[in-house]
């Protein structure tokens, strides 16, 4: 118990002591905490500038306006008389969509036809153009009901829709990107900077010894309990504090939290352990850890899905921490799902604790005594009489 107290202590110093892993396990942490989530911020695009050219003049082209101008995606920046006219404002960059309501759109919806109109969208930037094109079809598509429900009146058909659409996002609620991608990134963040400071300690102590590392048990024990605490806490700061401070989904299931968290940094500790018991100087963890960081997170399948990845490729990746760790951790933090929503990624997160577990074992078993002996003895050799 004396040893694993003194490790413990030991391995909190060597991170405090250590400019390196202490600015990558903590100050990294909290950089990326403020910095990271800030660039999505503006997490939906809105108030992009749209052209409406209204040829028809009519109360339904005035009311397909009016619906326009409330949407949160679209701001209506001009309405020219003409198609030629609204031309220019898309190709000086000017206007992101240009809606033609052409003449003739009530009289053909009136008489039970189809009024038809017409979208332009700038193929310069998809992404804009397609929120303001989705944010303009759901306006239309609204007007396109009210004169549904207006022939059917005509016609003697009930004056109201039989079946009304209702979207309700249940997990990202903002429907923004920051709020898909980030509480995903935190994990990464805090899988990463476990290992590179991991590695970093190790490297520096097997360079500075010269050879492979060798630890007893219980000073062993100790060593992953400090390295634990640390990710633990830093996951803890990730899943509560920033994610309250940057207005993120959060506290879906606090008590799976509790859970699957020390159950995820223990299989990134361990895993961490066997890396870095690898590396012969310091550099190595920041060359071969920071550089696997984005196929790290593709392989997670947050932002990817994993019905359209390569099933070897999916298989392999359960070998990794962070894939079933970061699944579990968004599911039940941002998602709000149950413990046994989440049971096979707390299954293969307790199989690599089991696995890195036995090889950091086998890695860092202790010294055979002899070599332990060997430099004793020959101190205490006596000298041969050489006279």
């Amino acid at each position: 118990m004396k040893d694993f107290g003194t490790a413990f202590m030991q391995a909190l110093r060597a991170v405090a002591g250590d400019r390196y892993a202490l600015v990558t396990m903590v100050g990294a942490v909290l950089l990326y905490s403020v910095f990271y989530p800030a660039a999505y911020r503006h997490q939906v695009a809105g108030r992009l500038p749209v052209v409406v050219v209204d040829e028809d003049h009519s109360a339904t082209s005035r009311e397909m306006l009016r619906r326009m101008a409330a949407l949160r995606e679209v701001q209506v920046v001009a309405q020219p008389r003409d198609l030629r006219q609204a031309r220019p404002a898309m190709e000086d960059g000017r206007a992101e969509v240009i809606v033609l309501l052409p003449g003739g759109m009530e009289r053909d919806i009136l008489r039970g036809g189809q009024g038809r109109l017409v979208l332009l969208g700038d193929g310069a930037y998809l992404g804009r153009a397609s929120t303001a094109m989705g944010g303009l079809a759901e306006a239309i598509t609204a007007s396109a009901r009210e004169a549904a429900v207006t022939q059917a009146g005509f016609m003697g058909a009930p004056a109201a829709p039989p079946v009304r659409l209702v979207q309700r996002p249940l997990y990202n609620t903002r429907e923004g990107y920051g709020s898909s991608i980030v509480p995903g990134v935190a994990e990464l963040v805090v899988h990463q900077t476990l290992l590179i400071g991991i590695g970093v300690l190790l490297g520096k102590r097997r360079r500075e010894l010269g050879r492979r590392l060798h630890f007893r048990r219980p000073a062993l024990l100790g060593m992953l309990a400090a390295f634990g605490l640390i990710g633990v806490a830093a996951l803890l700061y990730y899943a509560g504090f920033t994610a309250w401070a940057q207005d993120y989904p959060r506290g879906g299931n606090f008590a799976g939290l509790l859970l699957a968290g020390p159950l995820f940094i223990a299989a990134t500790v361990l895993f961490g352990m066997f890396v870095g018991s690898f590396f012969d100087t310091r550099e190595r963890a920041f060359q071969y850890v920071t550089a696997g960081s984005i196929p790290l997170f593709f392989l997670a399948n947050i932002s990817w899905p994993a019905a359209v990845s390569p099933p070897a490729l999916v298989t392999a990746a359960k070998l990794l921490p962070i894939v079933p760790g970061m699944n579990a951790m968004v599911q039940l933090n941002q998602m709000g799902a149950r413990v046994r929503e989440v049971a096979p990624e707390l299954c293969n997160l307790a199989l690599l604790v089991l696995l890195y577990g036995g090889l950091v074992l086998w890695r860092f078993r202790p010294m055979p005594a002899a070599r332990q002996d060997a430099p004793h003895r020959r101190a205490v050799s006596p000298r041969r009489n050489t006279g």
